[in-house]
């Protein structure tokens, strides 16, 4: 796999959450978690990932997946992708991920990941100057801000040396939501971002397997559905929905599909991400 213009491993000090009241004690004050940001340099590594994948998605996801190596969440798309990793440094664990796809390996790949659950037509003019971000997760026991915080810097890093312009994924939300039908929750929250979020017409684009039709009309009124939390970082990074959510039912998701172009990112986002790629 070859990296347009990787960057080099980082190392990052995060301060561990407290993990019960006596952790707050003056003596038992938390320890910084080392962070160690890098590019999967060889199948052991992108093993180390896909082992990741595999418990977050199918061991608390429930997910399905197609997989031809057990306990692993690999697919045809994984070797041409390059593969982001945070590790617990102290651990020489992975604990956090991102897979992307460049435009040429895309090409390579015979199309995005994407392509599969959308028609992405109206982006054409924006594949050579594209990124395919997915596979996105963080373990159980780390998902605080500072592993969020080193992918992303890590990501805009990336685009900027190789002067790239724009991010594309699929984003998923539960299919169950507590107290709601099975579906309306997603449901709920299309209706609500598509009011908020929507990119201009231009680039919206159509789901392959859209919801149920019975899930199309429901009402946005009474309780509000959040959004996953990684949906709502993303929004607040400039980035717009695309249009309607497909319906994954290996993951039984519904996948938003979204797309943040480097120009719409707010200036403190540029500040921040860039910090936290620089942090030696």
């Amino acid at each position: 796999m070859d990296v347009l213009d990787p960057i080099r491993t980082k190392a990052l000090d995060v301060a561990k959450p407290a993990l019960s009241p006596r952790a707050s004690a003056p003596q038992a004050a938390a320890q910084p978690l080392r962070l160690e940001v890098r590019w999967a340099r060889h199948l052991d590594e992108v093993r180390q990932v896909q082992r990741l994948r595999h418990a977050v998605f199918a061991g608390e996801m429930g997910a399905v997946l197609q997989t031809p190596l057990a306990g692993h969440d690999v697919d045809a798309f994984d070797d041409f992708c390059e593969h982001l990793m945070v590790c617990d440094a102290e651990q020489g664990v992975v604990i956090g991920t991102y897979r992307l796809l460049t435009p040429a390996q895309a090409l390579r790949a015979g199309g995005l990941y994407s392509d599969q659950e959308f028609d992405l037509g109206p982006l054409q003019a924006w594949r050579p100057r594209m990124v395919e971000l997915g596979r996105s997760c963080v373990h159980a026991s780390h998902r605080q801000g500072g592993v969020i915080l080193a992918l992303w810097g890590a990501l805009a890093e990336f685009m900027q040396r190789n002067r790239l312009e724009a991010m594309v994924g699929c984003a998923s939300i539960p299919m169950q939501y507590p107290g709601l039908a099975h579906g309306e929750g997603p449901a709920r929250v299309w209706q609500q971002l598509r009011q908020t979020h929507l990119a201009e017409p231009a680039l919206q684009v159509k789901p392959r397997v859209a919801l149920p039709e019975e899930l199309a009309s429901v009402s946005t009124s009474g309780m509000s559905v959040e959004p996953p939390a990684l949906i709502q970082g993303y929004l607040r990074t400039g980035a717009r929905v695309l249009g309607a959510p497909a319906w994954d039912s290996d993951f039984n998701t519904a996948d938003l599909p979204i797309m943040m172009r480097m120009q719409d990112l707010p200036a403190r986002y540029h500040r921040l991400f860039l910090r936290a790629s620089k942090t030696e």
